[in-house]
């Protein structure tokens, strides 16, 4: 462990007459910052989406499980359908919706002045149940209440948690993309620079240094600046997450929750370990065809 350390501390620290060799400034040190930053700041969305869907989609799936609804054909069969699903073994509850909850889940779609009396709408009792047979029980309600129908939300409660799903793999293909192409710009950028330096490097070459010195300026410098732009770009990325409006319609949720703030914390090492990565490969592989 002390012996890792001390190879991060000097990694850090760096050796003056090597970074000589890498130019402090120009448009591949700006190059490098900015995509890491653009980067970065897309990872933060990415992540956040893939974990609020998968969140959305747990909510939905445990929210209506084990529920139902029963919708009759007109209010005086009420009495006679509580009775019949409170002597249904497994049902647990069985409530009759009352006028307001009903006027309460419409005016989302309606507003808050719809006018009830005017409309048709069913008498619906929900069903909480807990291993019942929805089959014998709907069997029982065609045999005593013709016109009952028996909802078990399956129609729609399964394309839904799908939904969830597959928007929950976009966010981790688009953290993917994003790590690939951050690789990409960031081998660019290396390639540039070794080539805007092949003079100084031929000199260098001269006089002594290997390949994996010359290298390692180019690693360090690099991932650095990797490092950096990540950082800000998580940072940016935190805030606007936390600036997005509470209790979005389309997106509800769409945000870390808890111990999930940490993850982002992951992306500049993630983005740092990538640049070094791309960068070793990418000046080796120059440095081998400069020879």
């Amino acid at each position: 462990m002390k012996a890792l350390l001390a190879q991060v501390a000097a990694f850090l620290k760096g050796d003056p007459q090597a970074d000589r060799i890498v130019p402090p400034s120009g448009f591949t040190a700006r190059l490098t910052i900015l995509s890491a930053a653009a980067m970065a700041f897309l990872a933060v969305f990415a992540l956040a989406l893939s974990l609020s869907m998968g969140r959305l989609a747990a909510d939905w799936a445990g929210e209506l499980e084990g529920t139902a609804t029963l919708r009759l054909p007109d209010a005086d069969a009420a009495e006679t359908a509580l009775a019949l699903l409170q002597a249904t073994p497994g049902i647990a509850q069985a409530r009759l919706i009352p006028p307001e909850e009903q006027q309460a889940l419409l005016a989302p779609w309606f507003g808050p002045d719809l006018p009830l009396d005017d409309l048709p709408l069913p008498t619906l009792i929900e069903i909480t149940e807990d291993g019942a047979d929805l089959q014998g029980l709907r069997a029982r309600l065609a045999g005593e209440l013709p016109g009952a129908v028996l909802d078990t939300h399956d129609a729609w409660r399964g394309p839904l948690v799908a939904a969830a799903d597959r928007l929950r793999l976009l966010g981790w293909i688009c953290l993917t993309l994003i790590a690939g192409v951050t690789v990409a710009i960031i081998t660019l950028a290396v390639r540039a620079s070794l080539a805007a330096n092949n003079q100084v490097i031929g000199v260098l070459r001269l006089v002594g240094a290997r390949d994996v010195t010359i290298a390692r300026a180019f690693v360090r410098r690099f991932t650095l600046r990797a490092l950096l732009g990540a950082a800000s770009g998580t940072v940016l990325g935190c805030t606007a997450i936390l600036l997005l409006p509470a209790g979005d319609a389309v997106l509800p949720g769409l945000g870390f929750r808890g111990a999930g703030w940490l993850l982002p914390l992951l992306i500049p090492i993630l983005a740092a370990l990538a640049a070094f990565a791309a960068t070793r490969a990418a000046a080796l592989s120059v440095l081998k065809e400069m020879t």
